[in-house]
């Protein structure tokens, strides 16, 4: 489904488990929408993106491996509408397999149903040594994943487990020219809808097209890795259904549109705000170019940078449009302590702050930090805090009751592993759970970086603990000064006049929609920061 056909507001999309997903089906049942007429619905919805994708299916010769419940029968479904557009189609019966019990009954209308439109039906009752499904997958142009659904989490094992094998090695033998689409239906089957858990045997998706909703396992590694490109499907269930009681969104464009504010014919640069960004060190003086000037192109109406003194002259020579303010500085170039008087004497002037890029660690740079943002009083600027911001502030104890600012935290995972004295692995195990507890903690917004960045709203503002997941994962980001980019375009965007949470989601969602763009034509590598920096206006 097209984000941007959505009803105004724009909003996000739902995120799901498998027993939300299972809830919201009843919940239509209850309304009179049967599961035979999501079926028929999700089928046809299947076919249709499918067709879409090879521009045509005439004569295409197309492999459905159908499962034995409710996958299976969407998939059987698919078969028939591919078929009756001329498509030369196969359902093999993995349902039929000896250690599965028969098709159901749902099963077997769907089945009866695509025998009268002609579709070819195989079981490996009839194909023991599975040498026919060996051919079927080396001639085939699409191959359909329909196997196990949302309601499957079990390892994959048996003949199930080795015709996924199969479809692996056929697919990795095959030129690349003559590679058949691998596409899952609703999930590539042996990966866990709400873990995602996969299992190893699961075959590499080319795209996975998710039924009504996105399942979390999805969005979650290691199993995002199996899914290619992820497309949502609509398949009919009524608008509204069951959302107040799903916590979990995925970013949409619509929603990143409708964030920014209007930029009226009359307006200025007082219009939109006035950011600023500390940061920087002798050591990273490009931390603080890179934050400032993504701020200024994310929108904000002025900038300043407040830098070390030795800093100033080597930024300000990047940074033509940006007002400068020079620091007292330590011996070793990094921002000396008594910079927080200077800072606060001027807060008054500005409508967002970040602190953190590239400031470095010490004990000046940690008190340095403790006088700015915990000494009563304490500033109540809509605060952005980042990198070193966020390694000094662990060292600082009880920092979260001493911060009277609505505060936005953008750690990395290993941020977020000093901040919490968790592991980093801890912390990607389960990255949706453990933003939205620090959230709750600290009584911040905490973006969680990396792939499929994870933005947990605090409980005070949103009991349900609110999260919204970036559908971007672009390892392009996997580079020096990307995230000092995020902290300033946030920024940029808090000063705007945003609520925090949507600030932070709107710059997540740009930062991720720039690189996208830079790295979309292929072998396209050597992604550098400043190029997001730049490619902001033209996503904006």
């Amino acid at each position: 489904a097209n984000p941007r056909k959505a009803a105004m507001p724009p909003a996000n999309l739902k995120v799901v488990t498998a027993a939300q997903m299972t809830a919201l089906e009843q919940a239509a049942a209850a309304q009179g929408l049967s599961t035979d007429t999501l079926m028929e619905q999700a089928g046809l919805a299947v076919a249709q993106a499918l067709r879409r994708r090879l521009g045509g299916v005439a004569g295409v010769p197309i492999l459905v491996l159908a499962g034995p419940g409710n996958n299976g029968a969407d998939g059987l479904v698919a078969a028939r509408h591919l078929r009756r557009w001329g498509a030369a189609v196969t359902a093999y019966l993995v349902a039929g397999l000896p250690s599965h019990p028969k098709p159901d009954n749902k099963l077997a209308a769907k089945l009866e149903s695509a025998r009268r439109y002609a579709v070819t039906i195989l079981s490996p009752a009839a194909d023991p040594d599975l040498t026919r499904l060996d051919a079927l997958l080396r001639r085939s142009r699409l191959v359909i994943d329909a196997v196990l659904g949302t309601g499957r989490s079990r390892p994959l094992t048996g003949a199930v487990k080795e015709i996924m094998q199969r479809v692996s090695a056929i697919r990795e033998q095959s030129p690349p020219t003559a590679r058949p689409l691998l596409a899952a239906l609703d999930l590539p089957s042996g990966l866990d809808a709400d873990t995602g858990a996969v299992d190893a045997a699961t075959p590499a998706a080319d795209c996975t097209l998710a039924l009504a909703l996105p399942k979390l396992g999805l969005l979650t590694f290691p199993g995002a890795a199996q899914v290619g490109e992820l497309q949502i499907l609509d398949i009919g269930l009524p608008a509204g259904l069951g959302e107040t009681d799903l916590s979990i969104e995925l970013l949409t464009a619509a929603w990143a549109d409708s964030c920014l504010p209007p930029r009226p014919l009359d307006s200025h640069k007082g219009t939109f705000g006035h950011a600023l960004i500390i940061a920087g060190s002798r050591n990273y003086v490009g931390a603080a170019v890179l934050a400032a000037g993504a701020a200024a192109r994310a929108g904000a109406g002025l900038v300043t940078l407040a830098t070390p003194q030795s800093v100033y002259p080597i930024a300000a020579a990047h940074l033509a449009e940006i007002i400068h303010l020079p620091l007292p500085e330590t011996a070793a170039g990094q921002v000396h302590p008594d910079a927080a008087a200077v800072i606060r004497a001027g807060l008054s002037r500005y409508t967002s702050l970040a602190v953190g890029s590239g400031l470095g660690q010490s004990a000046a740079t940690l008190e340095f930090i403790e006088r700015l943002l915990l000494t009563p009083p304490a500033p109540s600027l809509p605060t952005v805090i980042d990198a070193d911001g966020l390694n000094n502030l662990a060292q600082i104890p009880n920092w979260p009751q001493r911060i009277d600012a609505p505060l936005i935290l953008t750690p990395h995972p290993g941020e977020m592993a000093t901040l919490t004295g968790l592991t980093t692995a801890a912390v990607q195990q389960d990255r949706v759970s453990i933003a939205r507890r620090y959230a709750a903690q600290w009584g911040a917004i905490v973006v969680l970086k990396g792939a499929y960045t994870a933005l947990a709203e605090p409980a005070r503002l949103n009991p349900a603990g609110l999260v919204r997941i970036s559908p971007f994962a672009n390892p392009a980001l996997a580079s020096g000064g990307t995230g000092d980019v995020l902290t300033g375009i946030i920024a940029g965007i808090l000063a705007q006049g945003l609520n925090p949470f949507a600030a932070a989601g709107c710059g997540v969602y740009r930062h991720g929609q720039a690189a996208a763009k830079l790295t979309a034509t292929p072998g396209r590598s050597g992604l550098l920061a400043s190029d997001l920096v730049n490619a902001l206006p033209g996503v904006i």
